[in-house]
This record gives C-alpha cells, sequence and structure tokens, in this order.
C-alpha cells in the first residue's frame, strides 16, 4: 500500500462488508485515492465520511443510502442453532473466521469476531441466521482486529488454493505418465503385423515357384507323344 491508501484505509472500518460496491476495505481505500467518492461506507456512517473528508481535504457528503445502504448501529450475527443443517455456505462467506463449525454439524459465531457485515444471511438455506443489536460501538482496536483476522483468512485461502493446484499438478502429470506407459506396454504386446505380412507374402512367392517347377511345359509334352 502507498503511504496515503495506508491511510484512507486506517479510517475505513473493516467490516469488510463490501457495502461499498467493492470487494473489501483496501480496494474501497485504493479506489478512494483514485477518486472514488468518500460516502460509499454505511458501517462508517456520517462520522467515517467526515475523517476521510479531513484527511484527503474533501468537502463532507451525505451518505450514499440509495446505491450503498443506510448506517445502521453496530450488530452481530446469531445462528439459530437447532435449524443449522451443518452445510458451512455461512463459513465460507465470512470474512474474518468468525464462524465456527464442521460440515454437516452445528455452526456458531463468535461474537468477538464478527463485524456484522451481513454477508453470512443470504447464503443460508433455512434462514437460521439473524442480526441483532451488539448493543456496543465498534471501535479502533475492533477494526484492527478485524483487519488482522480478515488477512489471516486470506493467507490460508491462499495457500490452500495454492496447495490444490499442486495437488490437480501432480494428479495430472501421473495420469500423463500412466497413460503413457500403458500406450507403450500395448504397442510392445503387439504383434509386428508388417514383418509377419512381409514373411507370408515371401513364402507364398516360394510356393508358387515350386508348383511352377513342378508343372510340365507344353514342348515337353509334344515330346513325349
Amino acid at each position: 500500500m502507498t503511504s496515503l491508501v495506508e491511510k484512507v484505509h486506517s479510517v475505513l472500518p473493516q467490516t469488510q462488508c463490501t457495502k461499498c460496491g467493492y470487494d473489501g476495505c483496501l480496494p474501497y481505500a485504493k479506489a478512494i485515492v483514485e477518486g472514488e467518492e468518500i460516502n460509499r461506507c454505511p458501517p462508517g456512517g456520517d462520522d467515517g465520511i467526515a475523517a476521510l473528508a479531513k484527511l484527503l481535504n474533501r468537502s463532507p457528503l451525505p451518505l450514499n443510502t440509495e446505491e450503498c445502504g443506510e448506517h445502521i448501529p453496530l450488530q452481530l450475527a446469531l445462528i439459530e442453532e437447532r435449524h443449522c443443517i451443518g452445510c458451512t455456505l455461512c463459513i465460507q462467506a465470512c470474512p474474518v473466521d468468525a464462524i465456527v463449525g464442521a460440515n454437516k454439524f452445528m455452526h456458531t459465531i463468535i461474537p468477538d469476531l464478527c463485524t456484522g457485515c451481513e454477508l453470512c444471511v443470504p447464503p443460508c438455506p433455512v434462514d437460521c441466521i439473524t442480526m441483532i443489536p451488539a448493543n456496543r460501538q465498534w471501535s479502533n482496536d475492533d477494526a484492527k482486529h478485524a483487519w488482522k483476522n480478515y488477512q489471516a483468512r486470506e493467507e490460508r485461502l491462499q495457500k490452500n488454493k495454492q496447495a490444490e493446484l499442486e495437488r490437480l499438478a501432480t494428479a495430472a502429470e501421473r495420469t500423463l505418465k500412466n497413460t503413457l506407459n500403458k500406450n507403450k506396454a500395448t504397442a510392445d504386446a503387439a504383434p509386428d503385423t508388417t514383418s509377419k505380412d512381409t514373411k507370408q507374402q515371401a513364402i507364398a512367392a516360394a510356393l508358387a515357384k515350386a508348383r511352377a517347377r513342378r508343372q510340365p511345359t507344353a514342348s515337353s509334352e509334344k515330346t513325349n507323344e
């Protein structure tokens, strides 16, 4: 990050909610430095807009509620565990690893890690996730912890992706090698039809020549008469 992007990024709340229209707080920070409006962050609200305006020496703007949504007090996700089917879709959607659970087992939210981004709500196939008031303010410490958790998750996903690519490459190499060996074995086991045909033709020619020698000629027949 450039120094200015880093400063803008530090002002953003790090909820990673994507309500601004970008994939996270860092992409939005880069866009702001490149000229994007500073009023697209609902979690930051008017205070966040004011901080960005002061930092960048821009005029404050009202929150863009039409495209990005309203500012609401901090909320936390809550899973109705008795209805959870353990599909893991919410775990995959959470940008800060605030949900724990396993496939076909009940999931639960870690309140201290939840940023209230709401990204876990839409993927749930049984609508067992609701948002409840956090009854506290989102602090700078919360933002710092959320950013670290987000980075840790991204690094883990990248390592998993790289490991999967290496696994697929190894599997493809093994399959190709097995195919080549199989083709070679088939070729080695196949009879040499070209050589066999040549030998048969030579034998046939020799037999024909031998038969021709045994046949009496027309001149010899007249002599015998």
